[in-house]
């Protein structure tokens, strides 16, 4: 990779976290999230809400991010920004103060595509982490999106199999909301889980053909199962809470590994990747680990803090595409439904 030493700013604002981070070439110099907790109160995140919080929060963060690298701004070579998907709000104040702040410094501007981004976060250099060789199979999954991905290249990527219907992460949340748990619920059934009897309650898989998945099925079936077993029993809920955690979790990684196998099979690749917020499950993580033994797979897992959104994970693109001298102009416009 380049020797020279090059500065990136990131900046990531698709959802609820407002985050900035600045990168010397590979490494992160800097990475800081600022969260939202005002969407605990409405069980979810409030599009209106994460935009005006976007907008309080954006001065102060990238200010923060660039103190903490130990640099100025007039040091910056580039500015690298999500520019979708995402809730457009949010995306909008990202992506103008991206645009204003290239102007100022009068250096280039890279627009990234937050997917991508989420994959390619496995190639920031990270003592103890490897990265994968082309071609890898990458599983991103998170409250907005699952997909599976069969990533050739740096920028040459192939969506081979995606949800249908509500992502994994939407699955956990509001299954948690079900089980009288706050937002966000997805860690908390895993924290239960831990305690819990995985074959405790069975719950179907859904049908799906080839590699796309569907979670609205599950969903609907852990809501009749809780309104079924409260009419018994009004204390079932709170009496089986580790044991319907555990084995909802069960059930949701079995469906994922189920596809990753079928992925793998079929295109002759073992080596796999995840990322998105929900590759922060431990269940899950300890059943990639698993693969390795069972498939003969090598899997990668991301540092946990570059799982999340968050803005390192931009930087890298940014940087990847830095080198390649790929930048867009003022006339780019945030995309909400951005496609690699």
């Amino acid at each position: 990779m380049n020797e020279q030493k090059t500065y990136i700013l990131g900046i990531e604002s698709s959802c609820d976290d407002t985050s900035a981070a600045v990168l010397c070439n590979d490494k992160v110099l800097s990475n800081v999230v600022a969260s939202q907790k005002i969407h605990e109160l409405y069980g979810g995140v409030v599009p209106e809400l994460a935009s005006r919080a976007h907008q309080q929060n954006i001065v102060p963060v990238v200010d923060q991010a660039i103190r903490q690298a130990g640099i100025t701004k007039e040091d910056l070579n580039a500015i690298a920004f999500t520019q979708g998907p995402g809730l457009m709000g949010s995306l909008l104040v990202g992506t103008s103060f991206a645009k204003s702040l290239s102007l100022a410094l009068d250096i280039p501007l890279i627009d990234v595509n937050h997917m991508q981004a989420h994959i390619l976060a496995h190639f920031i250099s990270e003592e103890g982490f490897d990265t994968p060789e082309f071609p890898f199979l990458a599983m991103t999954i998170s409250g907005g999106h699952t997909q599976i991905v069969k990533v050739n290249d740096y920028f040459d990527m192939q969506v081979i199999g995606e949800t249908i219907d509500d992502a994994v992460g939407e699955a956990f949340d509001k299954s948690a909301k079900l089980f009288g748990l706050p937002y966000p619920g997805g860690p908390l059934i895993d924290k239960y889980a831990k305690l819990g009897n995985p074959k405790a309650f069975e719950f179907p898989k859904p049908k799906v053909g080839d590699l796309n998945f569907s979670f609205s099925g599950l969903k609907t079936s852990v809501l009749y199962f809780v309104q079924k077993k409260v009419r018994e029993n009004p204390d079932f809920v709170e009496e089986n809470l580790n044991d319907i955690c555990a084995s909802l979790q069960y059930t949701i990684i079995g469906i994922l590994i189920d596809k990753l196998k079928k992925a793998s099979k079929q295109t002759g690749i073992k080596s796999i990747a995840i990322g998105g917020g929900v590759s922060a499950n431990s269940g899950i993580r300890k059943a990639l680990k698993d693969g390795e033994q069972k498939f003969g797979w090598k899997t990668f897992v991301p540092k946990f803090e570059y799982t999340t959104d968050n803005a390192a994970m931009i930087g890298i693109v940014g940087y990847l595409k830095y080198i390649k001298q790929e930048f867009t102009d003022m006339s780019v416009i945030a995309k909400a439904r951005a496609k690699f």
